[in-house]
């Protein structure tokens, strides 16, 4: 018996444009109907959560951050956070500090990203769709990403936009030569750093304990890298049609892609 299900948003949940699809947003009256929830589990902070899903009726509770925050999205409480050591973000910093990459924060509810990296954010390789949506959930700072770090609050996940593979290879040895750290991507053009810790698997299965909830009656969506962990943790894990081969290789079962709506298609079948 499905009683929760995990829906990454970009890629999986959202149309390519980034909104949500009227079948998308028909299957969430059903889920409400059945007494299901569905949990935004996503690496975007609570703040990025599209409106239709937070405050529809079946959404309770939102898994953000990779794994590192789980959000009562109705009373706005952090239940769970995992953060990381501010000497551990520094010491990454300085590693990365001469690359021509982004150093997001994602802290204090919000994501900041100074200005004299926000260029990079213009000239990566995304849809214009995507830079509107990496735009606008960002909080630009004239304080450089080092001077950040010691200004904001804890920080529950770094993120790194690059612009070449080289850079790539750089911020990927650096993050694995810190074994309190994992990583995982959402786009070519990324890498999103947490504590080891801290993913979506751990983040699903954490909300079932809280909740009472057998994992065997979850069913997770996903596309990306950073679904791995959540595709395989759930008692059903399905990758989107439009994911990639890590994620297909992982799931138990596939839907159509995100433009056709495949959650809903999925959900609509096992339901019926």
């Amino acid at each position: 018996m499905t009683r929760l299900v995990f829906v990454d948003l970009d890629g999986t949940f959202l149309l390519p444009d980034k909104t949500v699809s009227a079948e998308n947003l028909a299957i969430l009256d059903e889920a409400a109907a059945r007494g299901v929830q569905v949990v935004p589990c996503t690496g975007r902070n609570v703040t990025g959560v599209p409106r239709e899903l937070a405050e529809h009726p079946c959404v309770r509770y939102a898994v953000c951050c990779n794994g590192a925050l789980v959000c009562d999205v109705r009373t706005n409480e952090v239940l769970r956070e995992v953060d990381m050591e501010r000497e551990l973000v520094r010491s990454l910093y300085d590693d990365l500090r001469d690359l021509d990459i982004t150093f997001d924060l994602f802290a204090d509810g919000t994501v900041y990203t100074a200005a004299d990296r926000w260029h990079v954010i213009d000239r990566m390789a995304v849809s214009p769709a995507s830079r509107e949506q990496i735009k606008t959930v960002r909080t630009r700072r004239e304080e450089t990403a080092g001077q950040l770090i010691d200004l904001v609050g804890p920080i529950c996940r770094v993120n790194v936009f690059y612009l070449d593979e080289p850079s790539a290879q750089v911020v990927w040895r650096a993050v694995d030569a810190r074994p309190e750290l994992t990583r995982a991507s959402s786009l070519p053009c990324n890498v999103e750093i947490t504590r080891a810790e801290a993913h979506k698997g751990a983040g699903l299965r954490w909300l079932c304990a809280h909740l009472g909830v057998d994992v065997a009656d979850t069913v997770a969506f996903g596309d990306s890298d950073n679904d791995l962990t959540m595709l395989e943790a759930a008692g059903d894990g399905v990758a989107m049609g439009n994911a990639n081969e890590a994620c297909r290789a992982v799931a138990d079962h596939t839907c159509p892609s995100c433009a056709e709506s495949g959650v809903a298609r999925y959900l609509r079948a096992l339901w019926a």
